[in-house]
């Protein structure tokens, strides 16, 4: 019953995720390739937090 009002840190994690991704899109497009290699390596860090969270 109270679990109904504690967050969902899985949702949390999936909203950093895709902003990361975004912001690494945009710097793609950008030209700035090395922002985008940084952008996404932070994105995979989130994404193997992400699946970790979900395996348990």
């Amino acid at each position: 019953m109270f679990n109904l009002f504690k967050s969902d840190p899985s949702k949390k994690l999936q909203k950093a995720y895709e902003a990361k991704l975004e912001q690494a899109m945009q710097s793609q497009r950008n030209g700035d390739i090395r922002r985008y290699s940084e952008l996404s390596a932070e994105a995979d860090v989130i994404y193997k937090q992400l699946q970790a969270l979900k395996a348990e």
